[in-house]
């Protein structure tokens, strides 16, 4: 068999690898060995699986293949932020982010080559979009982080502790692989991470939240960005179809049956320089989550050419802060991380010719 019918055992979602299993005259558990093996051990070698009886890895090795996203590039911040440039094929490119801080390590993931969203201060979407990742594409990115920095720190603890989807894309806008990626990312034979440590950040597709609430366990960032529809339709144009009243009884719904959320959904707020960081925005911002539970985080914008938007002064970032703790709000500025090889927030793009560019002069050499 050619390695284009192969079957990518990494794009196979929990029930349907123990369904090819099956079909092959096999046992559901071969499904659970071959799991632990891939996204615990970073095996993908099947003579190499040893508990598996020969003639199945024989099988396998005719049938299957275990095929992550190849990086083509990776950057390196001063802070110790790093950066991977994918290949995911066709031409296109996405990107991620590994973020380490004190006891934990945290993997930004990307869910989409490119945006629909088209956030106005997102450099993501001056990409354009162009498709949905994969199932392989999304937990792929977290498998590459692993083979790394180790899929293990020691025997109880993980080297990628925390899984983020907030890179490119819009989550919600490819569900279907998500929901996959995701139960591979909590499934204990697979990467088995809490649900407390998987969050999904949306800009706010309602009838989607809607839809995956009760079904759906992880924690839940809202992209919200501004404290009213006039602004947000500016900020964030999905707004127009979905306004803030919609999305944040959407986002309540799914919190109140999330046990991931302990109560409550972080609000991602981007401080654009007098656009939406003043007092009286940051007011108006207070009395529009009182029937939301939820945590603050706010982020200071950063910056990339042509955007049109500045960071505010420390200052400002200061007063808008104080005035929401005096509501009762816990309130966290985001320390920003990774900016000078353009990997913080709002500074992914792929640079689609660019990185092929690079991966062209690495064949040749």
């Amino acid at each position: 068999m050619s390695e284009a019918t192969r079957t990518n055992l990494l794009n196979l979602s929990i029930d349907e690898l123990k369904d090819f299993f099956v079909a092959m005259g096999e046992k559901p558990f071969r499904a659970q060995q071959v799991l632990k093996w891939i996204y615990q051990w970073g095996v993908t070698d099947f003579d190499e699986m040893t508990n598996i009886k020969k003639d199945v890895r024989a099988k396998l090795k005719e049938i299957a293949e275990v095929k992550a996203p190849t990086i083509i590039s990776e950057q390196n911040s001063a802070d110790g932020t790093t950066k991977w440039a994918l290949d995911v094929g066709d031409g296109q490119v996405v990107e991620s982010v590994l973020i380490p801080d004190e006891g934990r390590n945290t993997l930004c993931i990307s869910t989409q080559v490119g945006c629909p969203i088209k956030c106005s201060f997102c450099r993501t979407g001056t990409q354009g979009f162009n498709r949905n990742l994969t199932i392989s594409e999304i937990v792929g990115q977290v498998f590459v982080a692993c083979k790394k920095v180790g899929f293990r720190q020691s025997s109880d603890e993980k080297a990628i502790s925390n899984v983020v989807m907030m890179g490119m894309g819009e989550p919600l806008l490819n569900i279907k692989n998500v929901i996959a990626a995701t139960e591979i990312l909590l499934n204990d034979n697979a990467f088995g991470l809490s649900k407390r440590r998987v969050t999904i950040s949306t800009s706010g597709v309602a009838p989607v939240l809607n839809q995956i609430a009760g079904k759906v366990d992880v924690a839940l960032a809202l992209s919200l960005h501004a404290p009213n529809d006039k602004l947000r339709d500016e900020l964030v144009p999905l707004n127009k179809r979905h306004n803030i009243k919609t999305v944040l009884d959407a986002v309540k719904n799914y919190v109140e049956k999330s046990n991931a959320n302990c109560g409550r959904v972080t609000i991602e707020y981007v401080l654009l320089d007098h656009v939406n960081d003043s007092t009286d925005d940051a007011e108006e911002l207070a009395r529009l989550l009182k029937r939301v539970p939820c945590k603050i985080n706010l982020i200071p914008f950063n910056p990339h050419e042509g955007s049109g938007y500045a960071r505010p002064s420390n200052s400002r970032i200061d007063r808008f802060c104080k005035v929401l703790m005096a509501h009762g709000y816990t309130v966290i500025t985001r320390t920003t991380r990774g900016d000078d090889i353009a990997a913080a927030c709002g500074q992914l793009a792929g640079q689609v010719k660019d990185k092929l560019k690079i991966k062209a002069a690495m064949v040749e050499a």
